[in-house]
């Protein structure tokens, strides 16, 4: 009798392939299934050729070659597709068995698909893999999610093929409910996109301030890697700093126009659902869209003068005040990403583990860093900390990088050099450690256009007062609420 499969994969592009690969060399048999069923007999004969693999050339055949409770995991494109391959594969489902969606799915989506799942008797797990293909093949960070009563049925196999840290531990836990695994890996995306930018940034001012050679800029990071800056992101600039085409860097030949696949916009507009200032992602997902409208910045180059960029300072130190502003930056964007986890932990009933969560980022992930082990002692010695600046290390690691953060900020922005990222978060540290902000005006101008109201410092808090400021507008006030 032929073996049945443990684990049943849709989906044979980069990551699937991958995916399927890291799950059989750890001792698992995959079964495989392509909407273009070609795919799947050249992988079984091509990449998976004499290992434990599966070929199937339907959904009928791939269910009925797995083990129960059958799991079925897909790879395929977020969205409708995901939905499609859902009301497909349910059918052939019996109680109890579980569906697996390892795209990059919206968390609200996978917080419907979850009901609907459950709706018919099965389980749902929407789990981030995070790691490129790269991380597919020798271990991604995973970030699960749905259905709890399914965790105890994929915990083997995902944590045997997920990236483990130095004493062995999986880069990968159960989450929680419904989409909390979709929306942590959400947020992960998010922090990647704000990581990237001010590494950008700071590749633009030593390039076009300082004048420095991608050789040089390649020493720069090479030495950033073995500090507090030692990451994944880091690592890989140096490398591609370092990379020539026909002895010329092969970085200055690319256009720069960014894409992007829509998770970092997903982060920001939760924000701004919750009402987090996530200000330094936020401006991230801004400086691609402005990225994408070269042919209107090449006009606007040709017309709109600026101050000619002019450095005559040091420059070893402005080099080192660039690698604080970076750590600065980067401690302001886990703060607000984790900012943005408890609030929606709160909204949606979900239990986070915060220091778990920066344990499965410490590898496999593209955001992976020596950092996120200090984010998580942080959460062991606190785990109701309300934000990663109150806590004593990060307090005074941003405390001691802010001079030249500021340094950084201010000669970026008197010679013309775009730095949204590393101001937008200086701005929000000074904004945090403000006692008082001028919002008691700007509820004076709500008051006064639209009678919304205000509380009074002189007044207990929940108190609400109107002021007829012209002596022309009656006593009615609007109702008051926030958004």
């Amino acid at each position: 009798m032929t073996k049945l499969a443990d684990i049943g994969l849709i989906g044979l592009a980069v990551m699937g392939e991958n995916l399927v690969l890291n799950m059989e060399s750890k001792g698992y048999t995959v079964a495989v299934y392509n909407r273009t069923v070609e795919k799947v007999d050249k992988f079984v004969n091509g990449r998976g050729a004499g290992k434990n693999f599966i070929g199937a050339h339907s959904i009928e055949d791939l269910v009925a070659s797995l083990e129960k409770p059958r799991k079925v995991m897909m790879l395929v494109k977020a969205g409708q597709p995901v939905d499609d391959f859902i009301d497909m594969i349910v059918p052939h489902l019996d109680k109890g068995d579980i569906i697996i969606d390892g795209g990059n799915s919206h968390f609200p989506d996978t917080i419907r698909r979850t009901k609907y799942v459950e709706s018919k008797g099965l389980l749902y797990v929407g789990t981030g893999v995070s790691g490129g293909e790269e991380g597919a093949l020798n271990g991604p960070s995973m970030m699960p999610g749905g259905s709890p009563e399914a965790w105890p049925h994929v915990k083997d196999i995902f944590q045997s093929i997920a990236a483990k840290v130095e004493d062995g531990t999986p880069c990968c836990d159960w989450v929680g409910e419904d989409g909390a695994g979709h929306f942590v890996k959400m947020v992960h995306n998010g922090i990647e996109y704000g990581d990237m930018q001010i590494i950008c940034e700071a590749y633009q001012l030593m390039k076009d301030l300082l004048g420095m050679s991608a050789d040089e800029m390649h020493e720069v990071f090479k030495e950033w890697n073995k500090g507090d800056l030692d990451s994944y992101l880091i690592e890989i600039t140096r490398d591609i700093l370092g990379y020539k085409e026909d002895g010329e860097a092969l970085v200055e030949k690319i256009l720069d126009t960014a894409g992007q696949k829509g998770t970092g916009k997903w982060t920001g507009v939760a924000a701004l659902d919750l009402g987090i200032p996530l200000t330094l992602i936020g401006e991230s997902v801004f400086a691609r869209c402005l990225s994408a409208q070269k042919d209107l910045r090449v006009e606007a180059s040709k017309v709109i003068e600026g101050p000619k960029v002019k450095f005559e300072g040091d420059k070893a130190q402005m080099i080192n005040d660039l690698k604080d502003a970076l750590f600065g930056a980067k401690i302001i964007s886990y703060a607000q990403g984790y900012n943005l986890m408890m609030e929606a932990a709160a909204e949606h009933g979900w239990n986070l583990n915060y220091g778990g969560i920066a344990l499965m980022w410490r590898g496999g992930c593209i955001i992976r860093s020596v950092f996120l082990g200090d984010i998580k002692k942080a959460f062991d010695n606190n785990p109701e900390l309300p934000n990663l600046l109150l806590d004593p290390y990060f307090k005074g690691k941003v405390e001691a990088a802010q001079a030249g953060w500021r340094r950084v900020c201010a000669t970026a922005l008197a010679n013309g050099v775009p730095v949204p990222s590393l101001t937008s978060a200086l701005c929000y540290f000074d904004g945090f450690r403000s006692e008082r902000l001028p919002a008691n005006l700007l509820q004076a101008q709500r008051d006064y256009f639209g009678a919304h109201t205000y509380e009074r410092i002189d007044k207990p808090r929940g108190q609400f007062f109107h002021t007829n400021w012209t002596g022309r507008g009656g006593d009615t006030a609007s109702t008051t609420y926030d958004v």
